[in-house]
């Protein structure tokens, strides 16, 4: 006689809660990289470009990575290529550097969490390393998901701090508030990081603007221009710090640059803003090296008759135009033979 040893299985159906958050892009429009020195600046997120994160109860925490964070390749050139594209770090740090620091705001709020785990998974378009604030976006999508999962409200004021001190605190990476604001805020916002204000209450003053009063702008990226912010921002912060004067009076300069942006888009002549933004970019290359594909991003867009300058740290574009279907086709044209995509905001 045979004896067949087995193990029972049961399973017993439950509904399982799905938590799905977003998190979008975003483009620099006037004022950065002043930012993270008490400036002023105007973002706004591009719907286009999203990170989605998916929360969802699990007998142990685990984080499942993206597809493209590979750890096996087929050769010595297919890891270097994927270095050069996606840089040393993939979103898993991020995670877990949210994770944390959601925990300890939580034990600084004396707030009491379940003791229920989850598993999360992300995905993401958002171009890579070209200053579209694609880290940003993960850790919001996931600061959204722990808040849905154990059920705590964070003000929003305060949040996008929060989502900043992941990467400046808790990774050392440079970094500004104003991709965090314009992420948990969305469409478009006017940003005062004034320092009294900033010292006084622990963030700024965000004023949400009309999208239609913008002018007609275009967003143009090449996936081989990319640049970390930590290049930009960790040079730009040492010289602030020892008061750098040519530094410290830039970032006065380009937070004026955003203010008038601002009082020119709330008195509906938002296309007059064109001058300001060619000169954000002109006073950003006088402080920063800038390297000759990136020049040659801003030129394009310039040589095309539209005011051109970074969206970011480097490797996208924000222009601003006349509004004629025929420019925006040459500009298309244009980019499309540099090898980089153009994208219109969508709000």
């Amino acid at each position: 006689m045979t004896i067949i040893q087995y193990e029972l299985v049961v399973v017993f159906e439950f509904k399982l809660m799905i938590i799905k958050t977003k998190a979008h892009g975003r483009a620099g429009l006037i004022g950065n990289p002043s930012d993270g020195y008490f400036g002023k600046t105007i973002s706004f997120i591009l719907k286009g470009f999203s990170t989605t994160v998916i929360c969802y109860e699990s007998p142990r925490i685990a984080i499942r990575p993206l597809h493209r964070e590979q750890l096996e390749f087929d050769g010595l050139g297919a890891l270097l290529n994927d270095i050069e594209m996606n840089g040393y770090y993939g979103g898993i740090r991020l995670i877990k550097a949210t994770i944390k620091r959601f925990y300890d705001y939580c034990q600084g709020e004396s707030i009491s969490l379940h003791g229920r785990n989850f598993a999360i998974e992300y995905s993401t378009d958002i171009p890579v390393r070209v200053g579209l604030a694609g880290s940003s976006a993960i850790v919001t999508a996931m600061f959204r998901a722990l808040m849905a999962f154990y059920d705590v409200q964070i003000p929003r004021p305060v949040l996008p701090g929060l989502i900043l001190s992941v990467e400046l605190d808790e990774l050392g990476i440079g970094a500004g508030l104003q991709d965090r604001v314009v992420q948990v805020y969305e469409g478009v916002v006017f940003m005062d990081f004034n320092e009294p204000l900033m010292q006084q209450q622990g963030y700024g003053q965000y004023e949400s603007l009309d999208p239609k009063a913008l002018p007609p702008l275009f967003v143009a990226y090449h996936d081989t221009l990319a640049e970390g912010t930590e290049i930009t921002h960790n040079d730009l912060r040492e010289r602030f710090n020892r008061g750098d004067k040519q530094v410290v009076d830039a970032m006065a300069q380009f937070a004026d640059l955003a203010q008038k942006s601002r009082d020119l888009i709330c008195a509906g002549r938002g296309i007059e803003i064109g001058p300001l933004m060619d000169r954000n970019f002109d006073l950003r290359a006088e402080l920063c090296t800038i390297s000759p594909g990136n020049r040659q991003l801003v030129e394009i867009g310039r040589q095309q008759g539209a005011a051109t300058k970074f969206s970011g740290s480097g490797g996208a574009v924000v222009g601003c135009y006349d509004g004629d279907p025929d420019r925006l086709n040459e500009i298309r044209r244009a980019y499309m033979e540099f090898g980089a995509k153009v994208v219109m905001p969508a709000f």
